[in-house]
């Protein structure tokens, strides 16, 4: 699938790909909309619709990624709210296996998430993923989501690496595809980013479950063995 002799940069995103994005999902659509009920005194379900209409408003823009904007709009600690369920993040299977074979043979690992800083910080916290990547941007530092070109070239000023001996992994077609445009070569989806819901479609990129279809010395010994 990847003939990881070719690749020197391993670009990787966070939510969704590393980790479930379980997470992620039941804050937004349970667990804030319950607290934003709870402090505005609002039906549940009109707080579903409030903070839904909101998000489809800001889809795709660097503020629908960002906590501080959240907070201002909802009139809400959001980082805070977050540590409430921070039980639920959880590392999606086989991932760090493959951090540790892909260090083992000397790939750089980069981090690059729309996450917010804060939000970021909490995952790390939790999780630990920090010790097995080199370096680890999140798209506010340039002040552009990743669906924008500029993210990648300030990405390339940032952190250079040769597009054409890159693998780009996320689990949105719509990140890939800005990724493409850049002129990364080698590029995966995650299919099943939440593990409580079904896989989605990947065309027209390569789709993966999990991280076991890439990890890189254990296909490497079965490519071997096929050979002998």
């Amino acid at each position: 699938m990847i003939n990881w002799s070719t690749i020197d940069t391993v670009l990787l995103d966070m939510d969704g790909t590393l980790l479930d994005l379980h997470f992620d999902n039941y804050f937004w659509l349970h667990h804030l909309p319950k607290r934003y009920a709870e402090s505005h005194s609002v039906e549940l379900e009109q707080a579903r619709k409030h903070i839904h209409e909101q998000i489809k408003n800001l889809e795709g823009t660097l503020q629908w990624y960002c906590l501080d904007h959240w907070s201002e709009l909802m009139r809400l600690d959001v980082p805070a709210l977050k540590h409430e369920v921070k039980h639920k993040i959880q590392i999606r299977p086989h991932a760090e296996r493959f951090l540790q074979e892909l260090r083992q043979l000397g790939k750089k690992l980069v981090l690059i998430t729309n996450s917010h800083p804060a939000g970021l910080e909490l995952k790390l916290q939790v999780t630990k993923i920090d010790r097995w990547l080199d370096i680890i941007i999140s798209s506010h530092q340039f002040q552009s989501p990743k669906e924008d070109l500029r993210f990648w070239q300030q990405l390339q000023l940032e952190e250079p690496f040769d597009p054409e001996r890159s693998v780009f992994i996320d689990d949105s077609p719509r990140i890939l595809r800005s990724a493409e445009d850049y002129g990364v070569k080698h590029l995966v989806c995650i299919t099943r980013p939440d593990s409580q819901k079904p896989a989605h479609d990947s065309s027209p990129f390569i789709g993966i479950n999990d991280f076991d279809e890439l990890l890189p010395l254990q296909n490497e010994g079965a490519t071997w063995a096929k050979k002998h």
